[in-house]
């Protein structure tokens, strides 16, 4: 009987042998990866980072493996006896507390009264991070006061932080102060516009001292998210995620649209961290916060 099947050419063989051994290769690479915790999944422009708190059931050591096998490149808001976890690790300590304090947020530089115990804090953590080579430390505007308004807690701010700028300009780390809302997370903290942020940024003036934009909390409060970074990013540190409402997954099931606002900072050749702070309701977090990474791959 006559051949009538079709012919494959030998170019076509070999390209399929080529794609097969391709892959194969690919899913080697892959389990090398998993098994010596690196990562080959692209990164993108933008260098992200994961908070520690939402992950406080999981031991630091297994938070910064998966950490790194998902291709994070740090980890946020550690205390300086778990900055060493996280470089041994292979992985960068984006934020670092300046201490354990009690009432952390709600004592801040709006109060006078405050400087003391902030500076004191500051003076000490900025040399130690300086020498883990830490790039930022977080810093807080504080809750409301009785008699202190807007325009005294700025005043006070840009008094205290003018005091520390010289000595996080020397050791060549930045403070970055955090907006938080006061809508439905933390009543009564003060630092809760772009407007009062700006107006101590600019008071202060120092490359070493810049704004946490919590793009979460700024949601909450104002929206126009993408706006209101590409208007101020030479004021902006460090970002921090979170879906709105709920604090959670920063997918479809919320209202921010992550992937163009992770865009919009790639392209003004922002080059800090912007760091992951959601709390994950699938039984699998890290499935969570491999997909939040994926999201902000710009």
């Amino acid at each position: 009987m006559p051949d009538n099947s079709p012919r494959v050419s030998r170019r076509t063989a070999l390209g399929a042998l080529a794609g097969a051994a391709g892959a194969l290769a690919t899913r080697q690479a892959a389990a090398m990866s998993a098994a010596t915790g690196s990562s080959t999944a692209p990164t993108g422009r933008l260098k992200q980072s994961v908070c520690r708190w939402p992950y406080a059931r999981t031991p630091l050591p297994t938070l910064c493996r998966r950490a790194k096998q998902i291709g994070l490149a740090a980890i946020d808001l550690l205390y300086a006896d778990e900055w060493a976890v996280a470089q041994d690790a292979g992985l960068a300590v984006a934020m670092g507390y300046p201490s354990r304090r009690e009432k952390f947020n709600e004592t801040g530089f709006n109060d006078p009264v405050n400087h003391a115990l902030l500076l004191k804090e500051l003076e000490t953590a900025l040399p130690l991070a300086a020498r883990a080579q830490l790039p930022n430390v977080i810093a807080m505007f504080g809750n409301r006061v009785a008699g202190i308004g807007d325009d005294a807690a700025i005043a006070s701010c840009v008094a205290g932080l003018t005091k520390i700028a010289p000595l996080a300009a020397e050791h060549g780390v930045t403070i970055c102060m955090e907006l938080l809302n006061s809508k439905v997370d933390h009543p009564g903290y003060q630092g809760d516009r772009m407007a009062f942020g700006l107006a101590v940024m600019r008071g202060v003036n120092s490359p070493h001292v810049k704004l946490l934009y919590d793009i979460y909390h700024m949601q909450i409060m104002e929206g126009d998210v993408i706006r209101t970074i590409r208007d101020n990013i030479d004021w902006i540190g460090h970002f921090h995620t979170g879906g709105v409402p709920g604090r959670h997954e920063i997918n479809a099931s919320q209202e921010l649209n992550y992937p163009a606002i992770a865009k919009a900072i790639a392209d003004l050749n922002y080059q800090g961290y912007i760091a992951h702070e959601f709390a994950p309701t699938r039984a699998d977090p890290f499935a969570s916060l491999t997909e939040a990474f994926r999201l902000c791959s710009a």
